[in-house]
């Protein structure tokens, strides 16, 4: 895919709205506008301008039936769009791997070289409070 390809195809699925036109589309088949407002909790229009988004995004096709303008999934769309997010997920996967390998490096290596330290005691809010009360009562 081609950035802006993958540009367009992440704008179309990042909307939850358009996800679930898109999730309709796909497990009822040829669809229209009319029937996908009646299923979601949003206005005919709306549902036909994130037809549109899709449609651009390469995820939706139409075609015309008389009056009535009927939706379907592109399936050789959405299994591409499939491969591109399980592939940014795996390089996500590298990358957090390797940000593990290393936090895990440097707490070992911080380990092995500090000397054993006093505990950490947590300080109360108004412990500061009390210690400059002593502190005037010590002059």
């Amino acid at each position: 895919m081609t950035t802006r390809t993958d540009d367009e195809l992440w704008s179309a699925i990042a909307d939850p709205s358009r996800r679930r036109v898109l999730d309709l589309v796909v497990s009822h088949g040829e669809v229209s506008a009319s029937w996908l407002a009646g299923r979601v909790p949003f206005s005919r229009q709306a549902v036909a301008k994130h037809l549109v988004v899709l449609e651009g995004a390469g995820l939706v096709s139409h075609r015309k039936v008389g009056r009535q303008v009927l939706h379907q999934v592109e399936p050789d769309r959405l299994d591409e769009a499939t491969r591109a997010m399980s592939e940014l997920a795996a390089q996500w996967d590298r990358r957090l791997s390797a940000i593990k390998r290393l936090a895990e490096s440097a707490h070992a290596e911080g380990t092995a070289t500090r000397p054993p330290s006093a505990p950490q005691t947590r300080e109360e809010p108004g412990d500061r409070d009390t210690r400059r009360v002593q502190h005037q009562a010590d002059r």
